[in-house]
């Protein structure tokens, strides 16, 4: 009934984000725990619904902007890294909006980061071929390479791959 009538409930308010947060991490990829681990680090570990708003996260957005990697802490996040982090917690808030933690859809207010266009390095068709004829001391190497060129994966997605992810297709060959 308060949220019929525009009262908001005060138990919502006072709730953790960063629960809310780490339950939603189940439900989405790998790169939402990044996300979630930077904005971890910017509320240092505390965050309410209640302190949730437009100025908190135009704060987060310049975190992400001038952010050191977790795994490298001597680099920094990279444009189009912090671009993709932003946008996902920009997805996080309206789903909390959804769910009726926010009293107001924030995203209306907040700026995206503007990724850059990257000028992507790959093999021709004949160098995939070279590579496919050059003798390797390690066979695994070769193999490995030779399956990320043929499939565009990137080497991130090869380290995470398990047998339960390769199922056959219908013309009974694999896929992934």
């Amino acid at each position: 009934v308060n949220e019929r009538y525009d009262f908001f409930d005060k138990y919502k308010l006072k709730a953790d984000f960063l629960e809310y947060f780490r339950n939603q991490l189940r439900k989405h990829d790998p790169k939402w725990e990044f996300v979630y681990l930077h904005f971890s680090n910017f509320v240092h570990g505390k965050c309410t619904f209640e302190e949730l708003d437009i100025d908190l996260c135009n704060k987060f957005r310049e975190y992400l902007l001038n952010a050191k990697q977790l795994k490298h802490s001597n680099r920094p996040i990279s444009l189009n890294s912090a671009s993709g982090y932003y946008s996902t917690f920009r997805g996080l808030l309206k789903i909390a909006y959804r769910d009726k933690w926010l009293r107001e859809n924030i995203n209306d207010y907040l700026d995206k980061i503007e990724p850059q266009d990257v000028k992507k390095e790959y093999l021709t068709l004949d160098e995939v071929k070279q590579l496919a004829v050059t003798p390797c001391d390690i066979p695994v190497l070769k193999a490995a390479s030779l399956f990320a060129c043929l499939t565009g994966l990137r080497i991130s997605d090869i380290l995470n791959l398990q047998w339960e992810d390769f199922a056959i297709a219908p013309d009974q060959g694999y896929c992934l």
